[in-house]
């Protein structure tokens, strides 16, 4: 059976031995390389890194007084179309479930409003009711 889940089917476990010497030194060598690489690599990038930052920092400062109020203005009106979009789809969504409402279609929440309809005729009769029963008491 736990030869089975090993995908080992119908074969025999082979005894594990421990890795030669040759293989450590290949496998060290191997991780040695790959971990200087990353290591060139992340030093490169921090070069890279450094070198834009020293070249975009006047650029940045000149021209702030313009980049501010234009990344500000560029949030708000993303920000603007976003919610206009959502208010959109929101809307249409709703006109989309009156329509079959009122078409009979029975959409998801109708029992909820049907259920509101009935217990808000309901109170306007017992308020009805009472007024005219106040109306009466006070005319005697």
């Amino acid at each position: 059976m736990a030869d089975q889940r090993r995908g080992d089917w119908g074969q025999q476990p082979q005894p594990s031995r421990p890795p030669s010497m040759s293989q450590q030194i290949v496998k060290a060598a191997a991780a040695a390389a790959a971990g200087g690489s990353m290591l060139l690599l992340s030093g490169l990038t921090l070069a890279g890194t450094v070198i834009a930052l020293t070249v975009a920092t006047p650029l940045l400062v000149i021209f702030s007084p313009v980049l501010v109020p234009a990344a500000f203005a560029l949030t708000l009106l993303a920000g603007g179309f976003l919610t206009s979009g959502g208010f959109g789809v929101a809307a249409l969504s709703v006109l989309s479930w009156m329509y079959k409402y009122m078409t009979g279609k029975h959409p998801v929440g109708a029992d909820q409003i049907d259920q509101a309809r009935a217990r808000i005729a309901e109170k306007a009769r017992d308020i009805k009711s009472s007024a005219q029963q106040r109306a009466e008491q006070a005319s005697l």
